[in-house]
C-alpha cells in the first residue's frame, strides 16, 4: 500500500467524524502524526485530501450495498436487500462517524463545490439505481406498471436518507426503522399492486 493511500485510511474518519469543510489540516497532521509537509507530498492541498477521503467512505457504505444487491436474483429481492441493508446501517455509520452522504452534503454545500458534486453524484446514482430495479421489475412484470418508476425511487431514498438524518441528530435509530417498515409496508405494495 502506498503513502497517500495509508494517509486517506487514516483521515478518512476523521474527516467524516469532524467535517470536511470544519477539519483543519493541523488537526488531520496531528491525529495520523505526520508533518503538513507529508501530507503535501502527496496531496496537491487539502481539499484534494477531503476528495478521496470522501470516495474511501463512499466505498465502505456503498460497497456492501452494491454486494447484497448483485446477490438478489429477481428485482423485488433486490428492493429488499436495498431495506435490508439500510436495517443495519445506523449502527454501521456510526462506527465510522456518521453518514458520509449527509455529512457531506451538508457539510459542503456553500463552503466546497467540488466536494458538494461529489455527495450529489453519489445521491443521484443511488436515485437512479433504484429506478432502475423499479423499472426492470415493471418490464418483467414484478411491479406495477402504472407506477412512476422515477418518482418512486426519488421517495423512497428521500425517506431513506430523511431517516437516517433523524436516527443520528435524535440518537434514536427507530426514525430509520420505521421509515424502513413504512416502505415495506405501504410503498411497497403501492409497487407489487
Amino acid at each position: 500500500m502506498d503513502t497517500s493511500q495509508k494517509i486517506i485510511e487514516k483521515v478518512a474518519p476523521i474527516f467524516n467524524k469532524k467535517g470536511y469543510v470544519g477539519t483543519s489540516l493541523s488537526e488531520i497532521t496531528k491525529e495520523i502524526q505526520l508533518t503538513k509537509g507529508a501530507i503535501y507530498c502527496n496531496f496537491k492541498n487539502k481539499e484534494e485530501l477531503a476528495l478521496k477521503a470522501f470516495k474511501f467512505n463512499i466505498g465502505l457504505v456503498i460497497r456492501p450495498l452494491k454486494e447484497a444487491v448483485l446477490k438478489a436474483d429477481t428485482n423485488q429481492a433486490k428492493l429488499n436487500a436495498i431495506i435490508d441493508y439500510y436495517r443495519g446501517y445506523y449502527t454501521f455509520s456510526e462506527k465510522i462517524g456518521g453518514c458520509p452522504v449527509l455529512k457531506v452534503g451538508n457539510d459542503s454545500k456553500y463552503n466546497n463545490p467540488k466536494l458538494f458534486d461529489e455527495a450529489t453524484a453519489v445521491s443521484k446514482r443511488l436515485i437512479l439505481g433504484l429506478e432502475l430495479i423499479l423499472s426492470d421489475g415493471m418490464k418483467s412484470g414484478e411491479f406495477s406498471s402504472s407506477m412512476n418508476a422515477q418518482k418512486m425511487a426519488r421517495n423512497i431514498y428521500s425517506m431513506i436518507e430523511g431517516g437516517i438524518f433523524m436516527a443520528i441528530t435524535l440518537e434514536d435509530e427507530t426514525f430509520l426503522t420505521d421509515i424502513l417498515d413504512f416502505i415495506d409496508q405501504k410503498m411497497l405494495q403501492e409497487i407489487l399492486m
